[in-house]
Order: C-alpha cells, then sequence, then structure tokens
C-alpha cells in the first residue's frame, strides 16, 4: 500500500511510542499527586512541557497540553475573544479548518461580528486584506500558516506584523505546517498557535497550545485548576511526553520531498487529461500534492479514490473532517473554483518514505485510472 493521507493522520513513529511507553507502565501515577509516583509522573510532564517550549521558542509556562487541534483551535479563538476587551469583531480568512471556523460562527452566536477573508485564487491571504478589515473593535485574528485541503502556506509572519500595528492578538492554526516548517513563535509573530500531534506521528488524542505570557484567554474546560487554570483536568503525561519527543524529530532539511512533490504534481498535470494543481505551486507544504479534474465525464473525487484504493493507493478527497460530506468544498469553493469541478478533489499527502518511484506508480495508475 502506498499511504498519501499523511494530512489527515500520519504514521505512529516508533520513536515516540517508546519514549511513552514508560508513562503508561512505570510512571503511571497522577502527576498532581505527592507522592513518589506522582512526582515521577509531574517530572515527566515538566520535561516535556519544557521541551515543546524550546522547540516553539518559548516559554514554558505559556504551553498548554490538549487533546488535539480542533481543542487548541477552540480554546484560542473562543478563549481569547471572550477574554479581550477590545470589542466582538472577529477576522478569519475563509478557508480556515472547521475547528476554527466553527469556534468563530459559535461566537456570532453569542453576539461576535465575524468577517472571513477571501484568498487569493492560490489561497494566499495578503497583508492588505487583513489591514483593510481590522477595526477598532477587532478582538482577534486567526489564519492558518498551512491549508490542510490545499497546502498553500500563509504570510503568517507579515499578517501577524500587521496585526500588531493595530494591537489585534492574533492564532495561528499550525496543525498541517509543524511537521514541515520552522514554527518557532518568535519569527512567526503571532499570540496563539495551535497542534495536533497525529500529523506529528503521535497517536490521536494529544496536542498542544501555545498561549504567549500576558495574552488573556478565558478557558473552556474549568474544574482542578491544571495547568495554571487555563486547560482543567488530569493532563496526559505519555501524550505530552509523545508530543515533546515527535517535535524533537521534525526534520527540516526536505529538499528531497519538494523534489518529489513536483515530479508528481508535473506528472499528473502532463498525464492526466484536466488535471488542474489547487492552491500555490510556490508557496506549498512539501509533502503536499492536490487537484482537480475538468474532463471526469461526470465522475466525482470519491469515484477516483475507490479506484485509487484497489491499486493500492490511499489518498483523500480533502479535510478529513468533511469525508462522507456530499457538498464541494468550502476551501475550493473560495478560490473560485467551480462547484462541479471542486466535487473532483483529490488530495495526496506524504511523508519523507515517499520515492520517485512510487511517485511513477501513482502517476501510471492516475492514467490507467482515467483511460
Amino acid at each position: 500500500m502506498i499511504y498519501l493521507d499523511h494530512a489527515a493522520t500520519a504514521p505512529v513513529r516508533r520513536e515516540v511510542l517508546e519514549a511513552m511507553w514508560p508513562y503508561w507502565t512505570q510512571y503511571f501515577a497522577n502527576p498532581a499527586s505527592h507522592h513518589e509516583p506522582g512526582l515521577a509522573a509531574a517530572a515527566g510532564l515538566d520535561a516535556a512541557r519544557k521541551q515543546v517550549a524550546q522547540q516553539l521558542g518559548a516559554k514554558p509556562s505559556e504551553i498548554v497540553f490538549t487533546s488535539g487541534g480542533t481543542e487548541g483551535a477552540n480554546a484560542a479563538v473562543k478563549g481569547i475573544a471572550r477574554a479581550n476587551p477590545r470589542g466582538k469583531h472577529l477576522i478569519v480568512s475563509a478557508i480556515e479548518h472547521p475547528a476554527v471556523l466553527e469556534s468563530a460562527r459559535s461566537l456570532v452566536r453569542d453576539g461576535f461580528e465575524l468577517t472571513m477573508l477571501t484568498p487569493d485564487p492560490e489561497g494566499r491571504i495578503t497583508p492588505e486584506n487583513l489591514s483593510g478589515h481590522i477595526r477598532p473593535d477587532t478582538t482577534l485574528v486567526s489564519v492558518q500558516l498551512a491549508n490542510n485541503e490545499i497546502g498553500t502556506i500563509q504570510p503568517v509572519a507579515e499578517l501577524a506584523a500587521v496585526a500588531r500595528e493595530f494591537n489585534v492578538p492574533m492564532h495561528t492554526d499550525a496543525v498541517q505546517a509543524a511537521v514541515w516548517l520552522d514554527i518557532d513563535v518568535t519569527k512567526l509573530g503571532v499570540q496563539a498557535l495551535s497542534l495536533a500531534g497525529h500529523k506529528l506521528g503521535t497517536p490521536r488524542g494529544i496536542g498542544v497550545l501555545w498561549l504567549k505570557r500576558g495574552i488573556e484567554a478565558e478557558p473552556l474546560l474549568h474544574g482542578g485548576d491544571q495547568q495554571p487554570g487555563r486547560r482543567s483536568g488530569t493532563e496526559d503525561v505519555a501524550g505530552a511526553v509523545g508530543i515533546a519527543k515527535a517535535l524533537s524529530l521534525v526534520d527540516h532539511d526536505v529538499a528531497q520531498v519538494i523534489e518529489v512533490r513536483d515530479y508528481l504534481i508535473a506528472g499528473i498535470v502532463k498525464a492526466v487529461p484536466g488535471a488542474q494543481l489547487t492552491g500555490s505551486a510556490k508557496h506549498r507544504l512539501p509533502g503536499h500534492a492536490s487537484f482537480v479534474f475538468t474532463d471526469t465525464a461526470g465522475r466525482s473525487g470519491e469515484s477516483i479514490l475507490v479506484d485509487l484504493e484497489q491499486r493500492g493507493i490511499v489518498c483523500s478527497s480533502g479535510s478529513a473532517c468533511a469525508a462522507g460530506d456530499d457538498e464541494p468544498s468550502p476551501v475550493l469553493l473560495a478560490l473560485g473554483i467551480e462547484p462541479q469541478i471542486a466535487q473532483t478533489s483529490v488530495r495526496m499527502t506524504f511523508g519523507t518514505e515517499f520515492t520517485f518511484a512510487h511517485a511513477d506508480t501513482v502517476i501510471a495508475e492516475m492514467v490507467r485510472i482515467f483511460e
């Protein structure tokens, strides 16, 4: 099997499981307990927090361990908006992950106003677009670092500079970007950033929210006041250790991956009738190739996926969170793609193990399917 759905979930890394295992079997106690087993668990949690902070260029006290990207996005968007006294106006891009979009829409039901920025045809939000929509009552900006469906990388550092000019805090969803890009929060210039471990090689159910010191955020979960009140609930020590290990394994030497990606994209666009790349060719995640097809004789992206899987190639039609939805992707519609074309979308996402030989196989099978 050729697995091309890393953007949904990456394979769990052996090194991560080995790091986590002692905290399931030996140091399993509650880290809040003041006996020796509890103190051992707390030591592992503290070490993981320091390691994550180091990877993000942050302070350990700014790290909040969560259950994943969805919780992190909800906690950032809802928490900062509700705690910020500036007003009740939010700005997000129209192609955000549903975790951000639905969090923002839930605040609209509470009386907030929402502005959704329209991207250019490649899926990019420009600083000029953002600056033209910030108001005196804007309480939060949220723009993802890289899109999960089309792989486009946003100029987050430039957008954050605009937000700072207006003294508006900015959150970025770095779930897709963390495995490929530098997510040093000082370089990005944002005030909040959310991650999910299962894109990095951890089991599902593990995440991180970074909140810059001094940024107020109303917590989603109230209770025992763990993680200085920002996220109550007994911490998942093994999960924290796992995501710390996964972040330490990220390799930013991605030149080979980019070469294979470009080879795959060029091969499909050349060989498959009507194949069109979605998203930016230049500002794109290394392990991400996404397409729509204008010459499919009425076939959908889902039917193409079925044919690919029968040939041992597993990929998706877009966001895993919308799997099974018959409606065209809102992300593709926001790029100006016609609904019937948007429904032909196919997304291929991979890691460093994907080779030129794998790409040749995928291209050949795509040609056979369309023939």
